[in-house]
């Protein structure tokens, strides 16, 4: 349920300045079409909400991606895919890191630093959900209101630290399904 804007030009394939205003949704299928013509791809214009999981037979997917942005949604869409025992991967906050190095792979559990994974970690144990794999920061986010020694202003996401977060959640993937 989102179209490519300015803010995305620094941080998402899909985002060239010919697209601005286009679905993410249709740019990110030409994108893969562009790639791998015989491709398969199934698009859902939406913006998740726990709700809208009702709508997806979880069961088809191989392994299920999260990136999402909201806490409600992360739940929803790890509960729906650990009921149809479905491997999932969740990623937690990449706003406000400047090291891609930072990233790791783990259960939930294991997380520290991460705000958001604090959150996720006490909703899904007050939903008695354990195991979840996650790509997490380690770095603690730098604070856009001046805190810490140096003034700064909000950065938002940066290419390189998102594409690091991205790129281990599908080296996870990868690793996994290509084991089977």
């Amino acid at each position: 349920g989102d179209d490519v804007s300015l803010s995305n030009l620094n941080r998402q394939i899909i985002a060239t300045m010919d697209n601005i205003g286009k679905s993410k949704v249709e740019v990110g299928k030409e994108r893969i079409l562009s790639i791998h013509p015989d491709a398969e791809v199934e698009t859902c214009k939406m913006f998740f909400l726990p709700e809208d999981s009702l709508h997806f037979d979880f069961t088809k997917f191989d392994y299920i991606i999260d990136a999402v942005d909201t806490v409600a949604a992360k739940i929803a869409i790890i509960e729906k895919a650990k009921e149809a025992k479905v491997p999932v991967i969740s990623c937690m906050g990449a706003g406000n890191k400047m090291d891609p190095t930072a990233f790791r792979v783990a259960d939930i559990s294991k997380t520290n630093v991460c705000p958001l994974a604090k959150v996720m970690r006490h909703e899904l144990k007050m939903r008695g959900i354990e195991n979840v794999k996650v790509v997490f920061s380690t770095e603690p986010a730098l604070k856009p209101d001046g805190g810490g020694s140096e003034k700064r202003k909000n950065i938002g996401s940066l290419a390189p630290v998102v594409a690091a977060a991205g790129m281990l959640m599908a080296n996870e993937v990868i690793k996994e399904l290509g084991l089977k």
